[in-house]
């Protein structure tokens, strides 16, 4: 199996995987089991991908399973001059895998000296085989073959999902569900046997799928000219992700950033880019580890990518340059001069002058715009000395011939009903994908998925810009503080206001104590009230210094999850993805979480608005039973 490991981990959006319980829990699905052993080298399906679970495994099958997940697997070549029983010669296939697995102590043959590799495996057998590499020998059990055996199987929850006697034959289901169950299982030192291969687990001691993926992977190269040779696998059949999203391979397109696994059959493909200034790198252009371009710097992901940023590459400082970004957020590869153009929309966050260094090495101001674009990301382009644009501004920038354009956008006009998915805004489609960003006049922005939209109506006053693709769908969506999301909710947990008179006049003062996410801030207001009392409110402006507090709305609760909650009169609310819960006892709050509070505990929601205008269940406080 591949144990390299490309930087840091996948982010769970890409792959759109949830890691399921190890062991002693929830039984993993069937595609969940399968992508763990593939990217673990340990069973793959065959040239179209499929597992053939139905089919039974034969002894010689079994034992290459085996073989591959056991710490020496990576080390059995594909062939042996050794016939390691007369049924199996050296030239057959499995001769190899038999001849590891008899030395290591993994599997015997019969008592005629033969192996019978055709033969179908039995339950028994298999276990037997499983539980050798957890490190017992036959001289650890009592009694018969197998009783012991078996008897420690169902001990370590090797059992899970199979539901066959000792003696029937094993489907190549089984084997999947007894070598992923073998996985969880402690060896007879008392360790994880999958750490026993160099692997971790999560902190909450499960399988980290995310990391045994990231560890199978290959690449990066980026799509152009003869890329598919650098791929070893033929990908006829093979699984595609694009910005992950399950995708085809028609669909991927020049200066891609492809991944690959070839016993996953998997490619993972990127089209994240930046255009922009090339405005420093380090620590030194003689050995460039991170670039910055455009305001932002970029880990520099290939030694190809190093290479042409430093002081023997292509590229100088105060060029204009195209970076093609990998899964990370690294730089997989700088594209050639003008071959990337494009178009983004944003808005501007702040203006200030930022300094440059150009090709020849000299230093100059220019005034600058950061801006955030609906990719989500942050940008900065220098811009010309007499620009009008400010905080605020709609801006699209141009990306043609190796040159980045920023020019001022119109408010555009919108409204309509988003349907139940998320996928319409009245009669018109948002394209898959869709890039959407709220934002308000404090300056914040926030990028959203089209799901968050599902039911809401907006009005012309939520729409600041919309723009169409080709097809008349929504491809870029800006909204003008439509959901909420923008602000900070938490609890105001101490109020003192109070009127003190000064040379015959009376000046209000209020200090405020207030938690976000169990975080304390203190605010002192002279000259002035907020009138707000204790209890789950909206901060709006900096946390540090707010501009309002807005008392949420309680709704009482019979049970909370992560996505919704179910009121006393067994209607359900949206719970916003960053909910904060807090314990109340004693009048303290305490923060908490919703695993924690699940039993004994009485909950109330507290939202800021309706579902159709956005509002979401901001903080939930439980109060012990």
């Amino acid at each position: 199996m591949n144990t390299k490991r490309l930087f840091s981990g996948l982010t769970a959006a890409v792959l759109t995987v949830s890691l399921l319980p190890a062991a002693h829990g929830v039984q993993a699905g069937t595609d969940d089991m399968a992508q763990v052993l593939s990217a673990l080298d340990i069973m793959t399906g065959n040239e179209n991908g499929d597992l053939m679970l139905t089919r039974n495994v034969t002894r010689s099958e079994f034992t290459k399973l085996i073989i591959a997940a056991s710490p020496m697997g990576e080390n059995v070549g594909a062939s042996t001059t050794v016939s390691p029983y007369p049924d199996v010669p050296y030239t057959h296939w499995a001769a190899p895998y038999v001849e590891a697995a008899v030395s290591a102590g993994y599997v015997n043959g019969y008592l005629d000296g033969t192996f019978h590799p055709n033969e179908p495996i039995t339950l028994a057998m298999g276990v037997s085989m499983a539980v050798r590499l957890l490190g017992y020998s036959d001289a650890d059990f009592s009694g018969a073959w197998p009783s012991g055996q078996m008897t420690l199987y169902r001990n370590l929850d090797l059992d899970e999902g199979i539901t066959i006697g000792q003696n029937s034959a094993m489907s190549r289901q089984d084997a999947m569900y007894l070598l992923y169950n073998l996985l969880t299982a402690k060896n007879k030192s008392g360790q994880i046997y999958l750490t026993t291969l160099g692997h971790s687990l999560t902190p909450a001691g499960e399988i980290d799928r995310v990391a045994l993926i990231n560890a199978a992977m290959d690449g990066p190269v980026v799509m152009t000219g003869s890329w598919r040779d650098k791929v070893n696998f033929d990908l006829a059949g093979a699984t595609v992700y694009r910005g992950g999203n399950l995708s085809s391979l028609s669909a991927l397109q020049p200066n891609d950033v492809i991944y690959w696994s070839k016993s996953m059959r998997t490619l993972w493909a990127y089209s994240n880019k930046v255009t922009g200034l090339y405005q420093a790198v380090s620590p030194s252009a003689s050995n460039p580890t991170a670039v910055t371009v455009a305001g932002k710097t970029y880990a520099l992901e290939t030694a190809d990518a190093a290479y042409s940023l430093s002081n023997l590459g292509t590229y100088k400082t105060g060029d204009t340059v195209t970076l093609l970004l990998g899964r990370d957020g690294g730089v997989a590869a700088v594209a050639a001069s003008g071959s990337v153009s494009g178009t983004l929309y944003g808005v501007v966050t702040s203006v200030s002058n930022a300094p440059y260094t150009d090709a020849n090495g000299n230093s100059y101001t220019a005034k600058t715009v950061t801006l955030t674009a609906t990719d989500g990301n942050s940008y900065s382009y220098p811009v010309e000395a007499s620009s009008s644009l400010k905080a605020g501004s709609l801006v699209q920038i141009t990306l043609s011939s190796g040159s980045a354009k920023v020019v001022r956008l119109n408010q555009s006009s919108l409204s309509g009903k988003v349907n139940s998915t998320g996928t319409k805004i009245g009669n018109t489609i948002l394209a898959s994908g869709a890039e959407i960003l709220d934002v308000n006049s404090d300056g914040a922005v926030v990028k959203l998925y089209a799901s968050r939209l599902a039911g809401m109506s907006l009005d012309s006053e939520d729409v600041k810009f919309a723009h169409k693709n080709a097809a008349g769908e929504i491809d870029a969506l800006i909204l003008d503080d439509a959901t909420g999301d923008l602000y900070s909710y938490g609890i105001l947990t101490s109020v003192q206001e109070t009127d003190v008179s000064y040379g015959g006049s009376t000046v209000l003062n209020g200090i405020y104590q207030y938690d976000v996410a169990g975080v304390s801030y203190n605010y002192v207001l002279q000259n002035g009230i907020l009138n707000q009392a204790v209890g789950p409110i909206c901060i709006q402006g900096p946390l540090q210094a707010p501009s309002k507090f807005v008392k949420l709305t309680s709704l009482k609760l019979l049970s909370a999850d992560a996505s919704n909650a179910t009121a006393q009169n067994n209607t359900t609310f949206p719970v916003w993805d960053s909910v904060s819960v807090y314990e109340l006892e004693n009048n303290t709050y305490r923060i908490s979480s919703l695993e924690r509070v699940r039993s004994g505990y009485t909950l109330t929601g507290y939202y800021d608005k309706a579902v159709a205008d956005g509002g979401r269940i901001r903080v939930i406080v439980a109060r012990p039973q």
